[in-house]
This record gives C-alpha cells, sequence and structure tokens, in this order.
C-alpha cells in the first residue's frame, strides 16, 4: 500500500506541475497576442476600480439584470470558488488516507456545508444546460463548445461525492453521519461493495477529479471561459467615463514615412492592450446582441460577434507575428475570416493579407451602431464594444476617405456651415423670432448693455434650425425667464457641438470644431453650459476637458429639476394625460440622469407616468445616435419605429423624452404607426411649461 501511494503522489505531482505548466504557456501566449497593441493610457484611481471589481466581479451585479441567468451564474461563481477547498480536501484523501484539512471539530461543518454547495453548483449545472438546449434562449450558443464548461464542472461535482462515498466504504473508521449527508447516502447504496473495490473506485474518481480540474485550467484560457482570468482585469482596467472616445494626436513626425501613416484601427495591433483584453474577456453570452437595437431590428451588426471575430482574428495573427502556438484546434476558428492557422508555416504574410476591416469586420457592421451603450452596459465583464467600432469608423473615414454619402453630406454641411443641413449659419439665431416677447438676449447684446450672464444656453443645431426642436428651445428659454435664470447664447457664433462628427468617424474635424467652440468659451469666460441637447452635453462636460476645457455642464432637465424642487417653477396646471418617458442613450446610460426629468413629471398634477418594458439602463435607443439620425435605414425594422412600438404597449396617450434627436424620432414614429393624433410627443420642458407658464405664454410654447 505504501508503494502504491508512493506512486500515486509521484504520478500527481508530475501530472499537476505539468498540467500548471501548460496553463502557464497558454495564458503567456495569450499575453504575447495582447502585447502586440499599443499601450495604454491609465488613471490610477484605484480606489474607484477597487470599487468596480467588488461591485461588477464579486457582486455580480450585471449578471443579475438577468434574473434567471445571474443566479444560475452566482451560484456556480461562488459555489465553484468555495469547492475548491474541497477539491484540496479531496487531494490530501488521495495522498494521505485517512487525513483530511486541518480544521478540527469544523471539520464536520465544513463537509456538510461541501456537499450543499457541490448539489447547488449541480443543480445550477442542469439549469443551465436546460436554458441553453431545452429551453433555447436565443443569445445562447449550443454544440459541443458551448456545453463543455457543463461537462467540466458537473464531472467535477459528481466525482468529489463518488469518492467522499466511495471513501466512508473504504475506511470503517469514518462514519455515515449528517455531515457527509450525500456521500453517506451513496455509501449506503454501494455498501455490498468490498473495501478493495470501494478503495479502487475512490482513486478512479480521485483521479477523474484531477485530470478534469487540470484538463479545466488548461481549456480556460483558449476558450470563451477566459473571462475567469481577464474579466477581472478587464473591470479593473475600463475606462472611469463611460463611453469616453480616445484623442487622437494628429502631430506627425517628419520621420514619418506618409505611406505609412493612418489614423483609428485598420489592423488588430493598431488596438489599444486594453482593448484587447476585452477581446479575451468576452464571455459570449449574448446579452450584448440581445439588447442592441440594430440587432433587434434585423440590420447585421452584433456586438457579440465584433468582439469573437476580432479575437479570433487577433489570435491568429498573432501566433504569426510571435510564433507562439495558440493551442486552439483550427475547428474553433470555423467561419472566421482568413481561416487558417498561421502558424502552420509560419507565414506573416498570408495573416497581412486578411483584413480587419473587410474580411473579419464588414463596413455594414460598423456602419449599423448607434453608439448607444446598451451593449456595454448588458456585459457582465464591462466590455467597451462603442469605442472599438468607433475606432474602425475611424480608420474607414479618415485614412480610407470611405463614408455612407448621407453621412458625409451632413458632416460636410456641419464643416461648411455649422449644422448638418447645410442652412446658413447666418440664420441660426431666427429661432428668437417664434416670440419676440420673450427674452433671449446673445452674448453680445448683454455685453453692450454692460450685463453679466451665469449660464450659457448652448441652443444647439437642432434647437437653432429644427423646427419641432426650436419649440423645446423656446419653453425651456421662457421657463429660465419665470425661475429668474441669468443666462444668454451665443447666437450666431455658436457653431456645432461635434458629436456627430466624431461619432461617424471624422476625429479631424471635431477637434477643429471642438478648438473652435473653446476659444468662443474661453473669450466669455464660461463657467456654465445648460443644453437641451444630451449630445452637446455629454461632449462638453466629458470629452471636451481632453482639449484643455473645463466648466459646470447641465442638462436642461437637471435645471429645471432644481428649479421645480427649489420652488422657483410651481407646477400649477393639471395635464391629465397617461405619459410614458423615453430615456435618451447619451443622457441615461452616458450620464447617469435617470430621475430629474422623471421627478420633474411626477411633480405635474394629473400626469400618470408609466414605464416601458425596456427603461432607464435598459432603455431602447431611438436610432439617431452615432450620426445615424442622418442615414437612411436600409436593412431590417426602423428602429425608432420599434421603440414607438415598445411605448404604445403601455397604452399613453403622450410620449415624452429631454432630447430632440429622440423626440424627433418619435415624432415619425408615430407617424409611421399612423397614431400621431392620438398619442403626442413632447419634451420635458414643454410639458412643464404647459403645467407652469400662463395661457398666453404656452401659445407658443
Amino acid at each position: 500500500m505504501d508503494i502504491f501511494l508512493l506512486i500515486n503522489a509521484l504520478a500527481f505531482t508530475a501530472v499537476v506541475i505539468y498540467g500548471v505548466y501548460l496553463f502557464a504557456k497558454v495564458v503567456t501566449t495569450r499575453i504575447a497576442y495582447i502585447k502586440l497593441g499599443k499601450k495604454s493610457d491609465f488613471d490610477r484611481d484605484f480606489k474607484e476600480r477597487f470599487r468596480r471589481i467588488g461591485k461588477i466581479v464579486f457582486g455580480q451585479s450585471k449578471l443579475l439584470k438577468d434574473k434567471k441567468s445571474g443566479i444560475i451564474h452566482v451560484m456556480m461563481f461562488y459555489g465553484f470558488l468555495l469547492v475548491q477547498f474541497g477539491a484540496i480536501d479531496l487531494f490530501i484523501k488521495g495522498l494521505a488516507p485517512g487525513s483530511h484539512l486541518p480544521l478540527g471539530p469544523l471539520y464536520p461543518i465544513f463537509t456538510f456545508f461541501q456537499e450543499l454547495v457541490v448539489l447547488m453548483i449541480l443543480v445550477a449545472v442542469v439549469w443551465a444546460f436546460y436554458r441553453r438546449y431545452i429551453e433555447k434562449i436565443v443569445r445562447l450558443k449550443r454544440g459541443f463548445k458551448a456545453g463543455l464548461v457543463l461537462l467540466f464542472i458537473g464531472t467535477l461535482m459528481l466525482s468529489v461525492l463518488v469518492s467522499n462515498g466511495m471513501e466512508i466504504i473504504w475506511l470503517d473508521e469514518i462514519e455515515p453521519g449528517i455531515s457527509q449527508p450525500v456521500a453517506s447516502l451513496i455509501a449506503l447504496a454501494f455498501g455490498w461493495l468490498p473495501e478493495t473495490a470501494a478503495m479502487a473506485l475512490f482513486f478512479v474518481f480521485w483521479w477523474v477529479h484531477t485530470i478534469t480540474i487540470l484538463s479545466f485550467l488548461i481549456y480556460v484560457p483558449q476558450s470563451k471561459h477566459a473571462h475567469l482570468i481577464a474579466a477581472p482585469a478587464n473591470v479593473f482596467l475600463s475606462k472611469r467615463v463611460p463611453g469616453k472616445l480616445k484623442k487622437i494626436d494628429f502631430d506627425i513626425d517628419e520621420d514619418d514615412d506618409e505611406d505609412e501613416i493612418s489614423f483609428g484601427v485598420g489592423k488588430v495591433e493598431d488596438f489599444e492592450q486594453h482593448q484587447m483584453i476585452d477581446f479575451y474577456a468576452c464571455v459570449e453570452c449574448g446579452r450584448c446582441t440581445d439588447v442592441c437595437p440594430a440587432s433587434g431590428t434585423g440590420k447585421m451588426l452584433s456586438p457579440m460577434d465584433i468582439m469573437i471575430k476580432t479575437r479570433d482574428h487577433l489570435t491568429q495573427k498573432g501566433a504569426a507575428v510571435t510564433g507562439k502556438k495558440p493551442w486552439v484546434p483550427s475547428y474553433a476558428f470555423a467561419g472566421t475570416a482568413g481561416n487558417q492557422m498561421a502558424t502552420a508555416d509560419g507565414a506573416v504574410s498570408k495573416m497581412e493579407a486578411v483584413s480587419l476591416i473587410g474580411d473579419v469586420i464588414t463596413e455594414e457592421e460598423l456602419a449599423g451602431c448607434t453608439t448607444c451603450r446598451n451593449c456595454e452596459d448588458a456585459c457582465p465583464v464591462n466590455n467597451e464594444h462603442v469605442g472599438t467600432i468607433i475606432d474602425m469608423r475611424r480608420y474607414l473615414v479618415m485614412t480610407e476617405g470611405k463614408m455612407d454619402p448621407e453621412a458625409q453630406r451632413a458632416v460636410m454641411n456641419i464643416e461648411r456651415q455649422g449644422n448638418p443641413w447645410g442652412l446658413s449659419k447666418k440664420d441660426r439665431i431666427k429661432w428668437r423670432e417664434q416670440d419676440e416677447d420673450a427674452y433671449i438676449p446673445t452674448v453680445k447684446e448683454l455685453k453692450k448693455e454692460d450685463k453679466d450672464f451665469e449660464y450659457l444656453f448652448w441652443v444647439s443645431s437642432m434647437g437653432s434650425f429644427d423646427n419641432r426642436s426650436q419649440k423645446i428651445a423656446l419653453a425651456f428659454a421662457k421657463l429660465m425667464n419665470q425661475a429668474g435664470v441669468s443666462f444668454a447664447i451665443l447666437g450666431n457664433k455658436e457653431q456645432n457641438s461635434g458629436d456627430t462628427a466624431r461619432r461617424i468617424g471624422n476625429e479631424f474635424l471635431f477637434q477643429e470644431i471642438a478648438e473652435k467652440n473653446i476659444k468662443e468659451f474661453n473669450k466669455h469666460d464660461v463657467k456654465k453650459i445648460v443644453t437641451i441637447d444630451p449630445h452637446a452635453y455629454n461632449i462638453f462636460k466629458n470629452e471636451y476637458p481632453d482639449f484643455g476645457f473645463e466648466a459646470e455642464v447641465y442638462h436642461h432637465t437637471q435645471m429645471l429639476y432644481d428649479l421645480v424642487m427649489n420652488g422657483k417653477l410651481e407646477t400649477k396646471r393639471e395635464i391629465n394625460q397617461r405619459l410614458t418617458y423615453h430615456d435618451s442613450c447619451y443622457l441615461g446610460r452616458y450620464n447617469g440622469v435617470y430621475d430629474p426629468p422623471r421627478e420633474i413629471l411626477k411633480s405635474i398634477p394629473g400626469l400618470q407616468l408609466i414605464e416601458m418594458e425596456r427603461s432607464k439602463e435598459n432603455g431602447m435607443c431611438c436610432g439617431a445616435g452615432g450620426g445615424l439620425m442622418w442615414s437612411e435605414e436600409t436593412t431590417g425594422n426602423r428602429i425608432n419605429v420599434a421603440r414607438t412600438e415598445q411605448a404604445m404597449q403601455t397604452e399613453s396617450t403622450m410620449i415624452s423624452s429631454a432630447c430632440p434627436f429622440c423626440l424627433t424620432m418619435l415624432s415619425d414614429g408615430t407617424k409611421a404607426k399612423e397614431v400621431d393624433e392620438d398619442i403626442s410627443t413632447m419634451d420635458v420642458a414643454e410639458i412643464l411649461a404647459l403645467s407652469v407658464l400662463t395661457n398666453d405664454e404656452v401659445k407658443t410654447a
């Protein structure tokens, strides 16, 4: 027996060392691929980064948005962590029979809770199998690879229970009892086995457990389960400001080869290293694609596929460039562009011939993104899909000169006239003429009167030129006058905010616009900005600081909320309507502003607020973001119509928003559904004006 135990221990040691070596080799190989990317900037706000780890990784906050799968994952996650102590205990039993973890009188309690955890994990495995293969949840992939992890986990749990049961039969001194309820039942069921047979079965299942856990260890970093390693790092390294785009440095050294100069991401190694961690952190759970407005309305875009295809391409190209084998069988890349394992002959040139944009990711996929960030909000590992897509758009626009014709027309109009329609920049101030009695001074007019102002009201291109949005701007201006807020506008000196150009991919134009705007802001010593446009609000607040501009930036609903709560605006008139509120992506998911507009609406007498099924963090995009406001949808269903249909399900008589882009899309949606006479669409400011202002004032609001 002693010789057997010695041989067993030596074999165990050799297998473990080899398994850990293979694991380390696979991990270092992936790290080598990630190092091909550009170095990332990193701020040292460790407190916030560790807070995210606690909330998202250990709190499983994003996974629990889907209650069913979230509970399954929590059971597996914590169960798998706890059961590792059981694995150590089992290893000790096999190496030194009769021994166990040195927990003293607490050991029976440990074995009892270990078996409960094992049973919990087995329930989770069966539940997960049912949802994937029986219920067939659409977003979940099926097939052997998708279920392999369930096989691994199920085998690990069963081997623990059977091993413990055989140990009870083999070693007479171990009494069956409540401390090991399941193992005791197994021992009773197989009590007829002789001790030698029970010992043999113990070591068979002991080795099954050992080999399975080591195989799982090696499998994890080269499968979708690499998220077990990459996800904590990804959450830790993710952007402090969600959705913020990185500034491109356009300074070119004299020594640079003009033929080699490019902007954006045209090759996988042009991505930053933290973006490459995104690719390996992807869980392939499909949550991102499930909530994507483009995917949900029949467009080609799938955020999950963007991650997976780019990851596979990185693995192939990384293998070619570094010469390090990926340790992934060739079938894993079935259907991937450039489907050959470059390590077979080390042909880097073959991988260079595979174009990231075109062969791996299509231009149609990139064009479909509304930049709404619903995918990022849903992602359990904090992947940042939008930045990845925008980086490739930048390459198409600024290096390849490719852009959707309608989007290109809008960008050219912004460049020439400061607005997407190409209307004369001299007409930007004409919206004031709708009500000559309203006091809406320009900065220049106030200076002539030797007066100052507290807030610069950024009217935006929509508020200045779009007939429908002008009513929002006018209503808000009147409410500020009513509350005694000191404000001014730039008038014809106001430019475009640059958001459309930046999201479409024309970073160069955006930076030109930003520099001009900042110069104008500084000229008038602007310290506070308020705007009706969430896109301008987001870009001024979160992205202009990269160009040296610092100011307090407010969305108009934030200001109106404070004015209502402080009693400076009194809601008097009843509005007996059943209303649903649509969240703007750039106000909500980008900046977390969900409550102020709702609280304003709730303060209005008679108004009944009904939430849509998809609201707040999971609210569906209207389809206007990312420059798509200026492009026609030619594939699938229209996003704005789909969102309007969701609003109609609440049986509301009014749809409200706090974004002129959203309001336009929803208004078009009600017209497309031929319900525009039954369901009105109004901005929060317009509705508040109906309750606050006098009858005469309301007529033009």
